[in-house]
This record gives C-alpha cells, structure tokens and sequence, in this order.
C-alpha cells in the first residue's frame, strides 16, 4: 500500500522513459506521476512454471532497478495459484500442471537470480493465492462478466487459432483476466512487461479502471533478440545466455551473437552511455572499427554487471588464450577410464586434482568407441542425438582432428572438444597406476 513516501523526481525522465523502453501507456500521464514525486508500485509477475532467468529478462530487471533507485516499490507476484493449475488440456507445454513444492522450489530460484538484479529491500513479494486462494465460483463468474469473448480474440495468439480452427481452451482465456486481476489486488501504478505482454497489461488497466481504481500505466520493453540473431530470446530455443551460467560460458555467448546486435545488446543490457553507443554506431557504419573489439568491451561489461570486475578479467583472458590464441583451457576436465578392465574409476576431476564429482562411464571402451555415447556419458552433451547432431555439423574433434563419423580412435590423454566451449581430457587409468 501506499504509505505516503516521496520519491525522487528523476532529473532525466527521458532517459528513464527512452532507454530500453518499446512503449509507454500512456506516456503523458507516467510522466505526470514521475513529476508528482509519487512512491509508484511497479508490478512485475511471474510465471515459476521454469525457474531460470535469462539475459532478455535483465531488460526489464534493469528498468526496476532504475526506478528502484528512485524511491519506487517493486511488487513482485509469485503466479503460483495458476501455475498449479497449469493447462488442464495438455495442449501447451509451457504450462506443466505443478505441485506447490514444484512452485515453492522453482520461485525460490528465481527470486535468488531475480534479487542479483532488483534491490530485495524495495521490493514487495506477494503471492497469488493470498487472494485467489478465497475465490468463489461467485468470483470467478464476476471477474467473467467484465469482458467479452470479442475482447478477448483481439489478443493475437487466440484471433490466430480461433481463425485457423485450432482449439482454445476456456482456461486459457481465464489468463489474461487473472493477471489483470493480480493488479487490482495489489493496486498497481505501473506493470512492467515485454512487448509481448501488451494485451495483457491492457487488460489489467482495464480492470482496475472498472473497479475503482487509477489505472495503471503500461510499461512496455523490448524483446532481446537470442544468440541466434533471429528469434526472441529463449531457453526452449536454446538461444539464451543465462544470468548466472559461468562468467566465461557468459562471455562466450556473448562474443557469438551477429555483428548487426552488437548495438541492440549495448543499449538494452549495459549502461554504456548514449552518447558513447552513437560513437559505436558511427565507427560500425564507417567500418573503422573492428566489431569484434566492440563484442569484447559488451561481453566485459555484461559479466561485470552480473558476477564482478575480476570474473570479466579472467573471461577475457580466457576468451583469448582458447579462442584467439587456440589453446587448450587450464580448467579442462579430465575424466579418467581404465582401457584394461574396461571400467571408471573417477571423474571429472581438475587438472590440478581437485575433485569436482563423479560422472560413471557405463560403457565398454573400445578402440574406436561410440563417440556419441562417450559425449553423454563424460557431460559434454545432453543427449546422443545431440552429440550426433553436432558430430555431423563438424562441431566435434578429438586431438585437434574433426571428426565425421559415429566412432573413432582415442588414446590416453586426447583432448575432446564439443563446440567452441565444451573439452575434456580422457585418461588412461592403467597407465597412472601401474
């Protein structure tokens, strides 16, 4: 609730309003609200059906703790009464029925990931089920009533469907009437959300409008594009980076997107200034700089944002000593087998011994082994599938030679590599202890 605090009136509203912002409704009014030294509620929700957050999260991350900075409240809402119904059709699978352990466990992780970014201390968590959990089918019947099944096809994904004949359940359509509820409940001035959520935002202003309340404004940021440099960032897509993968996985990523978003990242995840990203753009558009020494100055500053300076310095000595310079990483794993009796004896382990778990090679190695299974075996891949996939990309190598086929020779000490990434060292356990 309000208790009648003060913020800041920010002394650049633009910057705040323009840098990483895609859309405001309505950006007058949020304006006005900003200059009225309000203490502004800022609702961010989420889904804890999938735990993780990734770097396109951050876009909007960074814009709460922008006005965290403030003064502003950030209300965090946990979307647990939904998550545990799920999608009772079974039709999608980014809505897995869940239990309230699998909520409980999956919102604690991203919270911890959520509060790298976002100050814990002005943020608010609240839960869905404080209110949802007293609804009545009385409730539910008049939080219906205040829409219509036209209002509701107007979202795009359903006007699609409904067009093309593919079924819509009535839970889905329930959605967008919750989270515009989840509003209401908590009086929210401002819902944070991508591009992607507009509909659903517009719902909530909608709602609260009905109800009594100020309607909320509608703060509205960018997709970032994925690694893959075509689709919005996302974990099913595997074109994610994620904010707490390690700071060379981190850099690495980074250092693989296409040239053409190299500007996008620098002005949606970074505080490199304005007037710095416009030099860039220049030098870009002139050619007179090279993009990878841009690339490196993003990565460094991305890793520094989400670990420290000093993790930001070993990445980028890392990143050039493996991928530049085309030497193997001090930190590959070695995972030692016995040729003889044809059995593990332990592993992975670092290079300097110390033991970082066990991974048991359930196989007969022979002297042109299965590569794809030895892959899934030792960790460098999820699936067989997947090491085939990528033995047929040529994106695997034994000793510094690609490889081609299912199988092929290994000798102690040969050095795996999977991808730019991913090595480990196989050895010969006979040979350590005879």
């Amino acid at each position: 609730m309000d208790t009648g605090e003060k913020a800041i009136v920010s002394p650049d509203i633009n910057y705040l309003l323009k840098r990483g912002v895609a859309e405001i409704i309505v950006a007058q009014e949020m304006i006005e609200l900003l200059r009225s030294g309000k203490k502004l509620r800022l609702k961010e929700g989420f889904d804890p059906s999938f735990p993780d957050i990734h770097l396109g999260h951050l876009v909007t991350l960074r814009k709460l703790r922008q006005f965290q900075e403030l003064g502003h409240q950030v209300i965090l809402i946990v979307g647990d009464w939904t998550a545990q119904i799920g999608d009772p059709t079974g039709v999608s699978v980014t809505r897995p029925m869940l239990s309230m352990e699998q909520v409980k466990t999956n919102a604690e992780t991203y919270m911890k990931q959520f509060f790298n970014v976002v100050d814990r201390k002005r943020t608010e968590v609240r839960w869905q089920s404080e209110w949802f959990g007293q609804f009545t089918l009385t409730d539910v019947i008049q939080l219906t009533s205040k829409f219509t099944i036209a209002q509701l096809l107007a979202r795009e994904d359903f006007s699609t469907r409904y067009d093309t004949g593919r079924p819509i359940a009535i839970t889905e359509l329930l959605y967008p009437l919750l989270q515009a509820y989840d509003s209401v409940a908590v009086r929210a001035d401002v819902e944070f959300g991508g591009t992607d959520q507009k509909f659903n935002l517009l719902m909530g202003r909608e709602l609260q409008s009905m109800m009594g309340q100020r309607s909320q404004q509608c703060f509205m940021s960018p997709l970032l594009i994925g690694t893959d440099g075509s689709q919005k960032m996302s974990k099913s897509l595997g074109n994610y980076i994620g904010i707490v993968d390690p700071p060379n996985e981190i850099y690495g990523k980074v250092m693989s997107i296409p040239d053409s978003l190299i500007l996008h990242y620098f002005e949606l995840v970074t505080d490199v200034p304005d007037q710095e990203l416009e030099e860039f753009r220049r030098e870009l558009s002139n050619e007179t700089t090279n993009p990878m020494t841009l690339k490196k100055r993003l990565a460094r500053e991305i890793v520094t944002q989400l670990c420290d300076q000093k993790a930001a310095d070993e990445a980028d000595l890392h990143f050039t000593k493996v991928f530049q310079e085309k030497k193997i990483p001090d930190e590959t794993l070695e995972y030692r087998i016995s040729f003889k009796d044809m059995r593990t004896v332990g592993g992975p382990v670092k290079v300097s011994g110390r033991v970082e778990g066990v991974a048991p090679v359930a196989y007969h190695l022979a002297k042109n082994p299965d590569i794809s299974r030895l892959l899934v075996e030792i960790g460098l891949v999820e699936s067989r599938s997947e090491a085939k996939s990528l033995i047929r990309q040529g994106a695997v190598s034994i000793d510094g030679k690609k490889i081609s086929s299912g199988t092929a020779p290994i000798q102690s000490g040969s050095i795996i590599k999977v991808g730019n990434r991913r090595f480990a060292k196989v050895i010969d356990s006979d040979r350590i202890t005879q």
